[in-house]
Formats: structure tokens, C-alpha cells, sequence
């Protein structure tokens, strides 16, 4: 997917949400454990349900990856049941890879290839050479760790150099040397709140995908007001927040009214700016 496909689905579905697909067998109504596949037919409902209000959807590999081969068959599914049943969606595999170069080459060919998912969280620590083998693949996007919103943030990346320079900022402005705004987005967390002013400085144009509002904590509008540019440039995840709502047969139904107040609130945000 293109950023101007990109942009026009965030203006046909006047939203930037981005849903969480976090699935935890420990969490899923019970009743889904009687099916052959829990997971996918948590994810199926789930998606249906959220779909005309979100503009992407993001499965967090630890979740898949914690079941072993079946929940790593749950996450093809899903992929698959994505890109067939509603393409114009953007789908990002939340898996922080980054490695040395021949590593992250094959990281992109399963992630890019063998799944053909439109982006793929990235890990910057490594550098340029970690992360250029995915900046090859035609309407595939790196998502570059920046500014996350865990306490354990403050270990190294609002860290400063003798130049009063912090680390998320080094990040930001280095990596655009790698790539522009058509290939490459960052992770900012909703909890940072006016810090996304900071990180506007150095990136006006990229997309962000903010994670944190919701069930973090993360306020919606601080976000919009400090994060939004001119084509919005943001992506809001929520996950606990969406698809936990219901334990009981009504999941799905819950689940798709907690994203239409989410994305009635995006609405408002937006006005004006299409």
C-alpha cells in the first residue's frame, strides 16, 4: 500500500484508528475455546466487526508466537484472511525486528514475501545496516522505533549527548537519511503527550503509529493536537481497549461499538483538515 492509499482510506473512513489484534488465549471469551481455531475465530470476529471503522490492523507477533505452531497458523490465517477479504486495510506486523543485515534480510522475505504484509515494525539499534534489507520491497513500510511510552523508555532513549541532542531525536534524524516519508513511519507513544511536538520538528511529513490510547492511558486529542499534520500522519492503535470489551457472546458486537467511538472522536478531529 501507498501513502496516498493510505491517506484516501483515513478520509473515506474519516478515522486513523489502527486496531490491536493483541489475541491472548487467557483472555478471549471461553466459548471460543470449544472452536478448532480459538485465535482465528477470535481475529475473524473481531475484524469484521471493527473493520469499516479502523484503517489498519496490527497482530503483535509475541501473541502468536506464545502458541507455538498453532498460533503462528492463527497469524497466517489472519494475513491471509486480510489481504483477501479486505485489501484496502493496512496490516502491520508488530514483531521489533532488526539484526544484522543478512538476518534482517530474512526477516523481510518472510514478513514481505511470504506473508505480504504492508509494514513491519523495526528496531533501530542496530543501524542503517539493520534496517535498509526491508527498505527494498515496492509499497512496504518500515515502522522505526523512536519514542515509546514503557518506563523503561528512560534507560536510553531520552538519554542526551554533550550537544543536549537525546537519543529519539538522533534516531529521527538519522534515519531519514534511509528513507522519506513514502517508506518509512515511526513509533511514538500516546503517553508522551506534547513530546510528539518534539518529534514533529524533526519529521513533519512521516506517518506516526501511536500506541497507548485507551487502556494506557493516552488522551486522543493531545495526540491530534501535538501529532497531526496536514494529510493527518498519524495511525492510533488501540487493542485492550477494542478487542477485550465483552466476555460473553456479544464480544464482536462490543468490540465494533468501542471502535465507532473511537473513530466518531477521530471524526472530530479530523474535520476541517480534508
Amino acid at each position: 500500500m501507498n501513502r496516498e492509499e493510505l491517506i484516501s482510506q483515513i478520509k473515506a473512513k474519516k478515522s486513523f484508528l489502527c486496531v490491536g489484534l493483541d489475541t491472548d488465549l487467557r483472555k478471549i471469551p471461553p466459548f471460543l475455546l470449544e472452536e478448532a481455531d480459538p485465535i482465528f475465530a477470535f481475529n475473524k470476529a473481531i475484524i469484521d466487526a471493527t473493520a469499516p471503522y479502523a484503517v489498519a490492523f496490527k497482530p503483535n507477533l509475541a501473541f502468536y508466537e506464545a502458541a507455538g505452531l498453532k498460533g503462528m497458523a492463527a497469524f497466517e490465517k489472519t494475513i491471509h484472511y486480510l489481504n483477501e477479504h479486505y485489501p484496502e486495510v493496512f496490516v502491520i506486523a508488530d514483531a521489533k525486528r532488526g539484526d544484522i543485515g543478512n538476518t534482517s534480510a530474512m526477516y523481510a522475505r518472510t514478513f514481505f514475501e511470504e506473508y505480504d504484509i504492508d509494514s513491519l515494525t523495526v528496531a533501530p539499534y542496530m543501524g542503517e545496516d539493520s534496517v535498509t534489507p526491508f527498505l527494498g520491497y515496492e509499497g512496504k513500510w518500515v515502522i522505526l522505533l523512536a519514542l515509546t511510552s514503557n518506563k523503561g523508555s528512560l534507560d536510553f532513549q531520552l538519554m542526551e549527548d554533550q550537544a543536549g541532542e537525546r537519543l529519539f531525536e538522533r534516531v529521527l534524524r538519522q534515519s531519514q537519511q534511509w528513507a522519506g516519508p513514502d517508506k518509512m513511519m515511526y513509533v511514538v507513544g500516546a503517553t508522551r503527550g506534547r513530546m510528539l511536538e518534539d518529534v514533529r520538528k524533526i519529521v513533519p511529513d512521516h506517518f506516526l503509529l501511536v500506541p497507548g490510547v485507551g487502556a494506557q492511558g493516552g488522551s486522543l486529542h493531545e495526540v491530534c493536537q501535538y501529532g497531526m499534520n496536514r494529510d493527518c500522519g498519524l495511525l492510533v492503535n488501540s487493542s485492550r481497549g477494542i478487542i477485550y470489551a465483552s466476555q460473553g457472546e456479544d464480544f464482536a458486537e462490543r468490540s465494533a461499538e468501542k471502535a465507532h467511538e473511537l473513530q466518531a472522536s477521530m471524526a472530530e478531529e479530523l474535520a476541517g483538515l480534508f
